[in-house]
């Protein structure tokens, strides 16, 4: 995409919007090319972006040309993350898709191992033709997306097959965000196959919680889902989509919304503002997984001039500043957290947070760290020490041969380093 296209000019004057462009000259300016007072402090009515920004997901063309042109320097840390990327066999350009008819998670047949694997390889061959101009990366990319969208006209199982579809509904709409205008990807195709098979899912289960009661599922239910139905709505242009999946963030009744996933707020010695998470007393692996799903979101929302990580107060940040602490070693307070489960809302609670899983690896964090760190500048110790300790970030198939080690597209630091 070009710099001076209108969709790289509308992203610039949403940036002023944000805040971005402080100054009177800078007002001024972006006045002059055409925004209104109200878009620039922030006072425009909410809602989808009237002409949404492509490629506007998890990179948008800021983070795509920065990471080409350092790489193609030899510059740090874009290297080493590439060198990452291209050390994982997900992204060689030989990979041979396996589409199913059907993907099942829970229960038995299970084979969803099958559809992580062809998104992740179709994701790093995507990276890696957007990167370097591989033409036999873009190939392969657009063979695994068109061989599914083919293929696949149900995700099933037991309740899992909603984390099914919203983990790998968020993850394949990504790729095909990256694959749009590639002559050989046929992108109608795959949207049909987004609106048919993935989306009726997400909306199922935002809608209805599998009938179970609102607070039963964790946060990271609600939040792949919610982050599918956002990329969906990014990939289709579809504005009732994208404001679904935000409104929800903001305003939903279930775990995935702000202020049900981040409960309760702390100050600790130090004087940084700490948010506790809806899973910490459950365990660290599923507590980091959301600290990816929703940097997700607010990424994704982000590219598209709208921003989440810094609503309610930088809420989700003091999140992260608190599950960075505790997974670093260090103590943090703890509020008992009580909910409802199954269907009659059976109260439950948690007294103590959870050390089981704590100071494992996922590559999560350095989309915090240069969002919060680099971008807005803020001072957020906690998130930089974890980032730093899991640099340079990979991958799919980097992090075991297991589901959680696909929860993440990955590839932070080639990604968003700054």
């Amino acid at each position: 995409m070009s710099r001076t296209s209108p969709h790289r000019r509308r992203r610039q004057l949403e940036l002023s919007r944000r805040g971005l462009l402080k100054t009177a000259g800078g007002i001024t300016a972006a006045l002059a090319a055409g925004a209104s007072a109200a878009a620039l402090t922030g006072t425009a009515a909410e809602g989808a972006p009237v002409t949404f920004t492509h490629p506007g997901m998890l990179h948008a063309y800021g983070e795509l040309n920065r990471a080409k042109v350092r790489v193609a320097a030899g510059d740090d840390p874009w290297l080493s993350g590439w060198n990452r990327l291209t050390g994982n066999s997900h992204s060689a350009a030989t990979w041979t898709a396996r589409p199913q008819a059907t993907v099942i998670r829970g229960g038995t047949g299970e084979n969803y191992t099958i559809l992580y694997n062809d998104i992740h390889a179709a994701y790093q061959n995507a990276l890696r033709w957007k990167i370097a101009g591989t033409t036999a990366n873009g190939d392969c990319a657009v063979r695994i997306l068109n061989a599914w969208s083919s293929t696949l006209t149900s995700v099933t199982g037991n309740a899992d097959r909603f984390l099914a579809a919203g983990i790998y509904g968020y993850q394949f709409a990504n790729v095909a965000e990256l694959m749009r205008g590639h002559s050989g990807f046929d992108l109608d195709r795959f949207k049909e196959m987004m609106l048919g098979v993935f989306y009726p899912l997400n909306n199922q289960f935002l809608t209805h919680h599998n009938d179970a009661c609102i607070t039963n599922y964790w946060a990271n239910w609600d939040l792949c889902t919610m982050n599918s139905i956002l990329a969906i709505g990014i990939l289709c242009d579809d504005g009732a989509k994208y404001d679904q999946a935000v409104g929800y963030f903001k305003n939903g009744a279930g775990n995935g919304s702000i202020r049900h996933a981040v409960p309760f707020l702390h100050n600790d010695t130090a004087g940084y503002a700490l948010g506790q998470w809806q899973e910490s007393g459950r365990d660290q692996g599923h507590t980091v997984m959301g600290m990816g799903q929703m940097g997700a979101f607010c990424e994704m929302a982000w590219s598209q001039g709208e921003d989440l990580y810094g609503y309610d107060n930088n809420r989700f940040m003091k999140a992260a500043q608190y599950v960075a602490k505790y997974n670093l070693g260090q103590d943090v307070p703890f509020t008992t957290y009580t909910w409802g489960s199954g269907q009659n809302c059976a109260q439950q609670s948690h007294t103590v947070i959870s050390s089981v899983g704590r100071g494992q690896l996922r590559p999560v964090w350095d989309i915090l760290w240069y969002h919060y760190g680099r971008r807005r500048g803020l001072d957020v110790p906690y998130i930089r020490a974890m980032a730093e300790g899991t640099r340079p970030e990979g991958g799919g198939g980097d992090y075991g041969p297991n589901s959680g080690g696909y929860d993440q597209l990955g590839f932070g630091t080639l990604m968003y380093a700054k």
